[in-house]
């Protein structure tokens, strides 16, 4: 019988259909994995979130849900972000201290560091400045995951953590125009384009630099860092290589009818 119920909220998505693929190929017999969607409970309600807790009793928890999008909509609604995400972040962490969960890993995103910093950036860099304007709504709800997870550890001893992914690419990603992340929108772009006999016009200079991660080798670091990593201490999840953008979209090209991104 298992002894370790892991919770997953967000688990429909790219991260945790990921995670749901990694664990079914290496399922360990003391862990019964429960993957929740948007379905099942809104988060951002206290009383729905405790129900969930009360209803599956979580002894460990993957929080990965969240309120996202790209540019635009970010652009659009930054209140919106900072205030769901804030009370989807809010209820799960506490519930998961109320109800006794002895780990809590969460996802954040490499839009919480500093927009003026310098490279390389590691986990210490989070707080010294603010996020870029865009998206600083998203960036700061992020944020507050961390304190509250030193907060907890401090007050109650919880051990409570955070990871850090870089840009993650793969099946089951967004590839909407206004709401898809940096790979999904230029392969939606690079489609259209080859599709409508069109010039592909990217945004900005495709001079900046950004590291991509696979997203079934995130979801294996993640299993990784919930089975063995014991900080409080956020770490960052990534690849080695950073990639212009006009060089990714170099790498997208056309197979069966389907575009798929190479040397990543």
């Amino acid at each position: 019988m298992a002894s370790k119920t892991i919770l997953v909220t967000g688990g429909t998505g790219l991260v945790g259909k990921a995670i749901e693929n990694v664990v079914k190929a290496n399922t360990l017999t003391d862990e019964n994995w429960v993957f929740l969607s948007s379905k099942d409970a809104d988060l951002t309600d206290v009383e729905q979130t405790n129900a969930l807790f009360e209803k599956y009793k979580p002894t460990h928890v993957i929080h990965l849900a969240a309120m996202v999008g790209g540019l635009f909509r970010n652009l659009k609604y930054n209140l919106d972000f900072l205030r769901n995400n804030i009370h989807i972040n809010d209820n799960v962490l506490n519930c998961s201290y109320k109800h006794g969960v002895q780990k809590v890993v969460s996802c954040l995103s490499t839009c919480i560091f500093p927009d003026k910093t310098t490279y390389p950036i590691n986990e210490t860099m989070i707080h010294n400045g603010p996020p870029h304007d865009s998206n600083f709504g998203y960036s700061y709800a992020k944020r507050l995951i961390d304190i509250q997870n030193r907060a907890y550890h401090a007050q109650h001893g919880c051990n409570f953590t955070s990871v850090i992914p870089t840009n993650v690419f793969g099946p089951f990603d967004n590839f909407n125009l206004e709401d898809g992340h940096v790979l999904p929108g230029l392969i939606h772009k690079t489609y259209e384009a080859k599709k409508n006999g069109t010039p592909l016009t990217i945004w900005g200079s495709g001079k900046p630099l950004r590291q991509f991660i696979y997203s079934n080798d995130l979801a294996r670091l993640i299993v990784w860092v919930l089975r063995e990593y014991n900080e409080i201490n956020p770490i960052i999840l990534s690849g080695e290589l950073n990639k212009h953008a006009l060089n990714c979209s170099k790498l997208i090209f056309l197979t069966d009818g389907m575009y798929f991104c190479l040397n990543l």
